[in-house]
């Protein structure tokens, strides 16, 4: 009968419900109910199917993403998978942008920016013991962050963002988040500067911002408004704002005008120099991130108005090969990471210089050898001038080996020098000291420089 049920409802529900009327009120009941019964089969099998699909297609997606995330890393980098979670996040930026400059909507940089912008950029908002306000410093737009109470007289910092002299800004929630740390636990005026960025600026426009900015710091007017002890000042900056950093400390205490001068310098994973992009940290760690070999390349050509078809060639070194004579023997010296570098940076990498390559290219980009834009280039005397600095480097950053080398080349000039380096440390960490990506050596980063600080200005 069950069988006969099955075939009748496989017909039409017109025929099957005439072929039931001959059947008794029982029989009925039966047919009706296993025909019932296979419909719940039908759509249970249905439901089955779809859920192994979305199973399936779940799985495929997890894959995918985990395949995207999924970055190999060395061994002793800090907290691997948040390094992957926040350098995928940032390679879709980077896509993204590129396809946008490629289609001709935006600049790659502008996208890249109004995304930090909707994501990061924060109004200035005062705390019990921070007051927080929006100013300006020799004309330059800069957060202004004074500790309420505390001593009259104050230490002062002035600040300069990280973010290749083209994204970023002081008013980012990681940089408002550590100046107002420095600012209380140090009861320092902190200012952090907003210099105008490339692709609209190129050099000089930001070394020039950072300097009128540091004199206008400097200045007796702004000091006795912000009751700033002028024996206890300081510059500072990570990254491309280390940079500038270093450029002003050099430019400034040279300058026998000023009543006033930096106590201290603070570099962060400084970028000091664009001849070489074959050091030991630049070969070891061209594939780390969050900051690539050809990245820092083409923030390079971004910054020093360079056309980015260049970027094969700094790669390759051949814009500083031995027929280029725009670079002096002199110059090579300041930079010759086999003589400056301890033999556990230098371990198994071997220098890359071009018998032949590219030259015309310094004359073309004249900025790759002024000490404006590489301070590492100093001259002995200059470097010797300049304020007892600290130098944080890591591990797992192309940039490790200009800071080693900066702090070797000022300590022969006799500067006082604190080499602060992070065995387990990548580019960037420090301001990755509070959530959503909070990573342990950012918080111990973020904690001896600013104790540093505090022992030393």
């Amino acid at each position: 009968m069950f069988y006969q049920a099955c075939l009748e409802r496989s017909r039409p529900a017109s025929d099957f419900c005439k072929n039931i009327r001959g059947h008794s009120s029982q029989s009925r009941r039966s047919l009706v109910e296993a025909a019932t019964a296979q419909d719940r089969g039908r759509v249970s099998l249905v439901s089955t199917v779809d859920a192994m699909r979305l199973r399936l297609a779940g799985a495929v997606l997890l894959s995918a993403a985990a395949y995207y995330v999924y970055l190999p890393l060395p061994s002793g980098v800090s907290e691997p998978w948040k390094l992957m979670m926040l350098d995928a996040l940032f390679r879709s930026f980077m896509q993204a942008s590129d396809v946008a400059h490629a289609m001709g909507v935006c600049h790659r940089v502008h996208l890249l920016n109004r995304v930090v912008s909707w994501v990061e950029v924060i109004e200035a908002r005062s705390s019990p013991a921070v007051n927080v306000t929006d100013s300006a410093l020799g004309g330059i737009p800069t957060r202004v962050f004074h500790p309420i109470r505390g001593e009259r007289l104050k230490r002062g910092v002035i600040y300069f963002h990280g973010g290749g002299w083209a994204l970023g800004s002081g008013r980012m929630r990681s940089y408002d988040h550590l100046c107002r740390k420095m600012a209380e636990d140090l009861d320092a005026v902190v200012m952090s500067v907003d210099y105008r960025l490339a692709p609209e600026a190129v050099f000089p426009d930001q070394y020039h911002d950072a300097i009128a900015a540091s004199r206008a710091f400097l200045s007796t007017e702004v000091l006795e408004h912000y009751s700033i002890d002028p024996e206890r000042v300081c510059v500072s900056g990570d990254s491309a704002g280390g940079n500038l950093a270093a450029a002003v400390a050099q430019k400034l205490s040279s300058d026998d005008t000023l009543k006033v001068k930096f106590k201290a310098q603070a570099l962060i994973y400084p970028v000091l120099q664009a001849l070489d992009f074959h050091t030991p940290s630049y070969q070891q760690n061209q594939a780390v991130p969050i900051l690539y070999r050809p990245v820092m390349a083409r923030f390079w050509l971004q910054y020093l108005g360079g056309n980015t078809s260049l970027e094969p060639l700094l790669l390759a070194n051949n814009h500083s090969s031995l027929d280029e004579s725009g670079i002096s023997a002199e110059t090579r010296s300041k930079l010759n990471w086999t003589a400056l570098l301890p033999a556990e940076r230098r371990k198994h990498f071997r220098p890359v210089l071009k018998e032949t390559g590219s030259p015309g290219v310094v004359g073309e980009v004249p900025g790759l050898t002024d000490v404006r834009a590489s301070p590492l280039l100093a001259e002995q005397g200059v470097l010797g001038r300049t304020p007892k600095a600290y130098v944080m480097t890591c591990e797992f950053d192309v940039l490790r080996d200009d800071g080693l080398m900066y702090a070797r080349r000022l300590q022969d000039a006799g500067v006082t020098v604190t080499s602060d380096h992070y065995e387990d440390g990548f580019h960037g960490c420090m301001v990755f000291a509070y959530l959503p990506m909070m990573s342990s050596v950012g918080r111990r980063s973020m904690n001896n420089y600013i104790r540093w600080l505090d022992q030393n200005l």
